[in-house]
């Protein structure tokens, strides 16, 4: 019986992890949960699917937590160490880490430490660790199934070939709300629309991340550490039906495709189950509904993504200094403190001013992070 652990239960990713564990039936047992601050959720979720430990980021809500589950037969724990200390006590065959943005960095280093198997949602662990990983954890990507839907689909497109025959990646991106709004009227895009993605719905920073294609960046990174691959042979193509989630072209000109619905619960599915392919009750595909385009991306609409292979690049705590800065940027943005067209402008800035240092250790890791976000709001602060 696979035993999951879920870190970021209560966001998007989390709940529909729960969903899929639902219809693979009782073969699979939920453990241990783990969310940020969302106590009356993560006790719904608690007495649901009757975890041994659940532990919250935030002290005061998992107090709360705490008194609220004296009747379950449960162990509740609170903060960094908490969340640590869960993935490692409850026994768990796999840690699922759906948590967005820096957070989920240190649960996935955690468990690829002590050896765990990861189905890894959240990109900026490798974005702005897999340096560090390669170092400290040389067999990583044996533990890790991904389970973004373009880093599924490469894997799946992956497997069985030798990796000396893989000429390129192509990751696929919707292009967002605003892929044919005029470059002009970018400059007054408000949150709201930046929300309403056309195809996938997800969390809110995700979500504005791919209107910004930035979400598209941190996944080139990610697939740089993930697959062993330079940036040169990762490419990004516009695909507005985000019905091709990915693609592999080998050095013989032959190219395969990874197709499904737009639908996170079947890659999901596909790295809880560790690749066993199990049937489900959700839509399948009918490519008859649908005619598929692609289309480069344009850098001048998107130049986010062009700052992502510049972090790449540059490597050592750039990456990181661009994932601190964009989490700053978008959250301003959201609040109507800055406009959408200021997000790229902010974010190069933040690049531009980092000392950058190669090789870092995780104490630079985390220091690049702080830096890029007291520097970006020191930066708005002083331009307005």
């Amino acid at each position: 019986m696979p035993k999951i652990c879920i870190i970021g239960s209560t966001g998007s990713i989390g709940r529909q992890a729960l969903e899929v564990i639902e219809n693979l039936g009782p073969e699979f047992e939920v453990v241990s949960l783990a969310a940020r601050s969302d106590e009356k959720k993560l006790e719904e979720q608690c007495r649901k699917h009757k975890p041994n430990m659940v532990a919250l980021n935030n002290l005061d809500n998992a107090s709360r937590l705490k008194d609220s589950l004296k009747d379950e037969n449960v162990k509740v724990l609170s903060g960094e160490e908490g969340i640590n200390e869960l993935i490692t006590a409850s026994n768990a065959d796999i840690v699922l880490v759906s948590t967005v943005g820096f957070s989920g960095f240190v649960p996935t280093l955690t468990a690829l430490k002590n050896g765990i198997m990861v189905a890894l949602a959240n990109k900026e662990s490798l974005v702005i660790g897999g340096e560090l990983l390669s170092r400290e954890v040389p067999h990583f990507r044996e533990l890790i199934l991904p389970v973004d839907s373009e880093h599924s689909a490469i894997y799946q497109c992956l497997l069985g070939h030798e990796r000396e025959g893989v000429k390129k990646i192509v990751l696929t991106a919707s292009g967002g709300p605003f892929k044919d709004m005029y470059l002009e009227q970018l400059k007054e895009a408000t949150p709201a629309q930046a929300l309403k993605h056309p195809n996938w719905s997800m969390g809110p920073r995700i979500t504005i991340d791919s209107a910004t294609l930035m979400n598209k960046g941190f996944e080139v990174l990610e697939a740089r550490w993930l697959f062993n691959m330079e940036l040169k042979n990762i490419e990004v193509l516009i695909h507005p039906q985000s019905i091709v989630h990915s693609m592999v072209e080998f050095i013989d000109g032959s190219v395969l495709a990874q197709m499904g619905t737009p639908d996170m619960r079947v890659p999901i599915q596909y790295a809880l189950t560790k690749t066993k392919r199990k049937p489900n009750s959700f839509p399948a595909l009918k490519l008859t509904d649908y005619q598929l385009s692609f289309e480069l991306p344009d850098y001048q609409r998107f130049p986010c993504l062009e700052l992502a292979y510049y972090a790449g690049e540059s490597g050592g705590t750039m990456p990181a200094c661009l994932n601190a800065a964009d989490e700053v940027a978008v959250d301003l943005f959201t609040k109507g403190i800055i406009k959408f067209t200021d997000i790229p402008k902010y974010l190069e800035l933040t690049l531009k001013e980092h000392e950058n240092i190669i090789e870092p250790s995780l104490e630079d890791i985390l220091e690049a992070d702080r830096e890029a976000r007291n520097r970006l709001v020191k930066s708005v602060a002083r331009l307005g």
